[in-house]
């Protein structure tokens, strides 16, 4: 269960919050509809409810607030917008990552796939994939960890007919088996076919909390769409005929050449443009919208009538009804009391509405005769739906039967209109076509070894690592053979690839962009969609990035000085690959000074949430950091005759076991050179600045 309390968004300048103070509740067992035009607040409450958004408010799952559960993921199962992934990572690799991240064995991916059918399409790219297919892989990343609660921003959107009634049976099947859904939607016919209960948005505020019958009941209505060039006379005519039968029919102007009349049948609005001789391009039943605020007012009429009803002043005003309220206009009874007496000749499938209906095999479809030509409308019998309870009853010689539509309608879905008594339970609409991954039933234990398997698939399952790491290969190899055919450069610099006019060798800059990627794209395409679609700040998370950043850099380094050797070898000969006498510190130092890239651009893309800024911060340390370094050294060594590393030396203890005092001078002459002094203190200080961050959030 789902209990909103008092969600408000921070407001902006001068503009009114997103959302003012909202609240509203998403039973288990049920599907929640959020319901609201563009603009409403829907994707705003929805992020203060997973606290993705600063505000005001509560938001309890289940008995306790998300930031109190100990696995999100676990608890909740989000998709907001497009699924946050590499559009380069395939279907099953980004799954299985998914899975490494949220605690989940493997086969987990391969079930869900099976569930929401794309095991055909699991090797292929996220960017190939369609619309439709996206939804349904963003389907099964909230349905990976097995969540109790599904909460998923308008889900359908731009998705044909049969990929909507596949993903709502999804939900409606979650719901059944015991968890609750909240799901936003923009239109109100499709919220009152899959939801069971509809909470409405209007302005930032919920001006409608209802079950799905009732508001069925009180904001969709029935009505005959009309087109006709004489649309002004029609209008009036169909009003003198209400009246004259004591029928309440409101006629609804609504632009041009359109009319949408409550109360009436196709075959009454065509039988009066028949006898009146005038010309119908258009005759079809619809499901309306009362709008947001149906039945709270009046406003000045703008139908084309003689006397509008207050009905048909609320259609064109656009008010929304309270919950209960009755949606029949100018009439006294309840919307279920029929205000006619029931004739002979009605059917009783028009006279009672059926508690269960089927609306595809009950109207029967008769053509229309096609003897009066295409002038006037021929008096068909009625194709319109079931009567629902809050529509005023039809008159006592209509029939329900096939519409006469002379152009094919606007609206599509008008067909499958939903009556205004279904069921409440959700097993009524429980569907046998769509099944769900079977339940995680034993979860492994949180180990340290968890964000490592994470960010190991997270690197290698796209190919932007092997790219960076054959470039700079490539470059070094290339620059080792110019520098040695130009002469003049040491053997260590030779080997490394390292120019004097360079600030850093080819492959600490490759070591630093990959460490840049491995938070900079995260925060682009976002991996962690489990953990509320956000990259979060955990201190094992980072470990595993730094670690997983170490080996990388350290097989880079390797790697690089193999490559420039050999070629060397094969073009020079022997002489440029002799061991040099000082190789245990050459090779400690230039290790450490590529690891330090390393960390750095991880560390920096952490903090500014960017792979540009964690690969500026690299490059930043040789041009910005090592010359203060460097005059700092300096200035502490002007100050006596020892060097400033041999002062560091001395007020440690004289004799270190095994022999320890020798590596220990040997890591204190790197310090004390400008780049690896430079180095040491920049990742410390972006260490300090990402643990701030990270606590900063935390407070937050």
């Amino acid at each position: 269960m789902i209990e909103a309390i008092g969600l408000t968004s921070i407001p902006r300048e001068e503009h009114p919050p997103a959302v003012d103070n909202v609240s509203f509740e998403a039973h288990t067992g049920r599907v929640t509809a959020l319901l609201g035009a563009p603009g409403a607040g829907k994707t705003t409450a929805l992020r203060l409810m997973l606290e993705l958004q600063r505000g005001r408010g509560i938001t309890y799952f289940r008995g306790r607030p998300l930031h109190r559960v100990p696995h999100p993921a676990h608890e909740v199962g989000v998709l907001l917008g497009d699924v946050p992934g590499h559009p380069a990572r395939s279907v099953r690799g980004h799954l299985r990552m998914l899975c490494a991240a949220s605690g989940v064995p493997a086969r987990r991916a391969d079930e869900v796939l099976e569930a929401v059918g794309l095991v055909s399409l699991r090797d292929e790219r996220l960017g190939t994939l369609s619309r439709g297919m996206d939804r349904r892989l963003g389907l099964a990343c909230a349905l990976l960890p097995d969540p109790h609660t599904l909460v998923l921003d308008d889900p359908a959107r731009g998705l044909a007919v049969g990929e909507r009634r596949w993903l709502y049976d999804m939900l409606r099947e979650h719901a059944a088996q015991g968890g609750t859904v909240l799901c936003s939607t923009a239109d109100p016919k499709e919220a009152a076919r899959f939801a069971d209960h509809v909470v409405t948005l209007d302005g930032g505020r919920v001006v409608a909390d209802q079950r799905a019958a009732d508001f069925a009941r009180t904001r969709l209505r029935p009505r005959v769409v009309v087109r006709s060039p004489h649309a002004a006379r029609l209008s009036v005519l169909l009003a003198q005929r209400a009246r004259s039968t004591q029928r309440s029919v409101e006629v609804v102007r609504e632009g041009g050449n359109r009319l949408c009349v409550y109360g009436s049948t196709c075959a009454e609005v065509g039988e009066t443009a028949f006898r009146n001789g005038i010309v119908v391009h258009q005759l079809a039943d619809e499901v309306g919208d009362m709008g947001p605020g149906a039945g709270t007012g009046a406003e000045t009429p703008t139908a084309q009538e003689p006397r509008p009803s207050s009905a048909a002043i609320a259609a064109q005003s656009g008010a929304d009804p309270e919950p209960g309220a009755a949606a029949a206009p100018g009439s006294g009874p309840e919307p279920e009391l029929p205000t006619p007496a029931p004739d002979p000749d009605l059917e009783p499938e028009a006279a009672t509405p059926a508690p269960d209906p089927n609306p595809e095999p009950e109207p029967p479809t008769l053509a229309p005769d096609p003897s009066p030509g295409p002038e006037a409308a021929t008096p068909a019998p009625d194709c319109g739906p079931e009567p629902e309870p809050s529509a005023p009853a039809p008159a006592p010689e209509a029939v329900p039967a096939a519409s006469t539509t002379l152009e094919p309608p606007q609206e599509a879905p008008a067909d499958d209109t939903p009556q205004a008594a279904p069921s409440q339970q959700p097993t009524t609409h429980r569907p046998t076509t769509v099944a769900l991954p079977p339940p995680v039933l034993v979860r492994p234990a949180p180990t340290p070894l968890r964000p490592v398997r994470y960010e190991i698939r997270r690197a290698a399952g796209v190919a932007t690592g092997y790219i960076v790491g054959a470039c700079v290969l490539a470059v070094s190899a290339l620059t080792a053979v110019l520098l040695a055919r130009i002469g003049h450069t040491p053997q260590p610099r030779l080997l490394a690839a390292w120019p004097v006019e360079l600030p850093l060798p080819p492959a600490a800059l490759g070591a630093g962009l990959l460490g840049a990627l491995a938070f900079g794209d995260e925060f682009r395409h976002p991996a962690l969609a489990v953990d509320r679609g956000t990259v979060p700040r955990r201190l094992g998370l980072l470990t595993a990035k730094l670690f997983v950043a170490s080996l990388t850099a350290l097989a880079l380094a390797v790697l690089t000085v193999g490559c420039t050797a050999e070629v060397l070898y094969l073009v020079y000969g022997s002489e440029l690959v002799a061991l040099p006498a000082d190789w245990p510190a050459l090779t400690a130092g230039w290790l450490a000074l590529v690891t330090g890239c390393a960390w750095a651009g991880v560390l920096a893309a952490g903090v500014f949430r960017s792979t540009t800024a964690g690969l500026a911060a690299v490059v930043a340390v040789p041009l910005l950091v090592v010359p203060a370094v460097h005059k700092m050294t300096e200035g502490l060594s002007a100050r006596g005759p020892v060097p400033f590393a041999g002062r560091l030396k001395g007020g440690l203890p004289p004799r270190l076991p095994f022999g320890g005092e020798q590596h220990l001078e040997a890591l204190l002459r790197l310090l004390a050179q400008p780049v690896g002094g430079a180095m040491a203190l920049s990742v410390l200080a972006l260490l300090c600045a990402y643990a701030f961050t990270g606590l900063r959030s935390r407070v937050r």
